[in-house]
């Protein structure tokens, strides 16, 4: 039995469209008929192989985040049944298959039931945004209802679904966005903040009174996160999942405030804490249903005949919303 896949046989090269061997599900796994591949900016760092912290040694499948169906049950698994549609963030990474195929045996633990409100690309664009927002607004900052939030870069991925939760639990949202992406911001319920035209001295004064932001997020990095040390409140909370560059503290420490870094890979690159990641997935099911949490896809429709054009989408800076491969 074989299936379809697209294998990078060396790094920055084509993406391949290969018959290969459909894989067994081992122990702790289910194997997933594939339907959507969810692609991130991140998929074209591992592409190009200059992403160290995301190792994917070639020849490689790319695609971080799937939707599909259980169509195997490997031993020890009894969460799942042949048939569930699912999501999750299950590979590309660590030598770890990804999802740009037909099938993939993946960890039990990296995966939640599939959302009924949502079509499976939807499914597919949430797994590794979504997974990055809880891990960084609950688990890191523990936000409460009522207290303000700074998303920077609030139409992107991860930025548009941490507006969603942030709002789903409460919190008074605004969001750093180009003016073309004003409309989508108010529609996910933050208050739009033109960061070319406002300068961040003027925002914080205007939304703020001065005083700063309960919780900044950052999806952005660079600048941008030395930008949301400067706009937290006294004893606030900054959270980025790109803090990699070199950064002065002095405007943190000034403000008794805290920072937290998210490694939204490490369950997949280490095997730890991958039952975390089904959780909030679950919990991403319970608000997408609840009609509090859906994903902004590009309108565009590739498949894996045509995904180089996505990767294209994405490295060109055309995109408008979340880039989805269809591959069933």
């Amino acid at each position: 039995m074989t299936m379809r896949a697209l294998v990078l046989s060396r790094y920055n090269g084509p993406l391949e469209l290969t018959e290969t061997s459909i894989p067994e599900p081992v122990h702790g796994q289910v194997r997933v008929r594939i339907a959507a591949s969810g692609l991130n900016p991140l998929d074209t760092k591992i592409r190009a192989g200059s992403a160290a912290h995301a190792n994917h040694p070639v020849p490689l499948v790319l695609g971080i985040d799937m939707a599909g169906v259980v169509d195997a049950i490997g031993p020890g698994v009894t969460a799942f049944k042949v048939g569930d549609e699912v999501y999750g963030m299950t590979g590309g990474v660590g030598g770890i298959q990804g999802s740009l195929a037909e099938y993939a045996a993946v960890d039990a633990d990296l995966l939640a039931i599939k959302p009924a409100s949502l079509s499976m690309r939807e499914a597919a664009a949430l797994p590794l945004a979504f997974i990055t927002s809880y891990s960084g607004i609950v688990d890191r900052a523990h936000l409460q209802a009522g207290q303000t939030v700074l998303v920077q870069g609030g139409a992107g991925g991860v930025g548009h679904v941490s507006v969603q939760l942030a709002r789903a639990l409460g919190a008074q949202a605004y969001a750093t966005a180009s003016s073309r992406d004003h409309d989508l911001v108010m529609r996910l319920g933050a208050t739009p903040i033109d960061y070319r035209a406002q300068p961040l001295e003027q925002y914080v004064e205007s939304f703020t009174q001065g005083a700063g932001f309960d919780l900044v997020v950052d999806t952005v990095g660079g600048p941008t996160l030395d930008a949301s040390f400067a706009a937290v409140k006294h004893f606030g909370h900054v959270v980025s999942a790109l803090g990699w560059g070199t950064h002065s503290l002095a405007p943190l420490s000034f403000r008794e405030a805290t920072y937290s870094g998210v490694f939204t890979l490490y369950p997949l690159l280490t095997g730890k804490d991958r039952a975390h990641h089904a959780e909030m997935l679950r919990e991403a099911t319970r608000l997408a249903e609840a009609g509090k949490l859906t994903a902004n896809l590009d309108p565009r429709r590739f498949d894996l005949s045509s995904a180089e054009l996505a990767y294209d989408a994405l490295t060109n800076g055309t995109a408008r919303g979340k880039i989805v491969v269809d591959v069933a």
